[in-house]
């Protein structure tokens, strides 16, 4: 028989695995995707200096913003930033330090790690600030910059459903960088809105195997906050 990877609440999944000073890996694209109730409880645990790799940074007061606000992140390694004035505020004054990373490149890094490749080459980013103090090597006659990979201490993810075994569904386009992020993660963490039995899911629809998640947390009403919202007037 399969064991539960099931835990009570995001609290209890995070207490006995995340430190001070980690690299966390955290799936998301703006606030699609995010796990809300695990970043919380991240906030709420009060470990510091840590560095994440996420494609965005969260808002003011929502998402990675909540860890922002708190200076519990010392280091982003992100895509686009450009939604948060705190984020901007502390690197401007030199409080965190920013890598950025251009996303697809972003997310081949988390693939990579997460597929045991250290490294590869890629043009994005060739004549750059990218590509300052990199390697470069040419390939039939185009100019190539290497790019290691990136794993994590800890992953947090965001899943639709998940069976006790931490087989994963995503919801459309909530999927994004979450597979890549639950597979750089040396512990994975999934945040689920609902959790089925052991055999239930078919497993022609699973997203990502369980191989990869050792934890699984139910938040079955999550927020879902929408990043910016625009309307036209009548």
């Amino acid at each position: 028989m399969s064991q539960s990877k099931v835990y009570d609440n995001a609290k209890q999944a995070l207490d006995d695995v995340i430190a001070d000073g980690q690299t966390l890996a955290i799936g998301g694209f703006g606030l699609c995707g995010i796990p809300e109730a695990l970043i919380t409880a991240l906030r709420d645990s009060g470990v510091k200096e840590l560095t994440c790799i996420s494609n965005n940074a969260g808002v003011d007061g929502f998402g990675l913003g909540l860890l922002l606000e708190t200076h519990q992140v010392k280091k982003m390694i992100s895509s686009y930033v450009g939604e948060n004035k705190e984020f901007e505020r502390q690197f401007l004054s030199g409080e965190l330090e920013v890598e950025l990373t251009p996303q697809g490149t972003l997310a081949e890094k988390l693939r990579a790690g997460g597929a045991g490749i250290p490294a590869f080459y890629t043009a994005t980013g060739v004549g750059t600030q990218v590509a300052e103090g990199k390697e470069t090597r040419d390939f039939d006659g185009r100019t190539y910059i290497l790019e290691h990979s990136l794993t994590a201490d800890v992953a947090l993810v965001k899943a639709q459903k998940a069976d006790k075994a931490g087989n994963l569904i995503f919801n459309k386009t909530a999927r994004n960088f979450n597979p890549d992020c639950a597979m750089a993660g040396k512990v994975t963490i999934a945040e689920v809105e609902e959790i089925v039995e052991i055999g239930e899911l078919n497993p022609d629809e699973i997203h990502l195997p369980g191989i990869f998640v050792q934890r699984v947390i139910l938040n079955a009403s999550p927020e879902k906050r929408i990043e910016k919202v625009t309307t036209k007037a009548k």
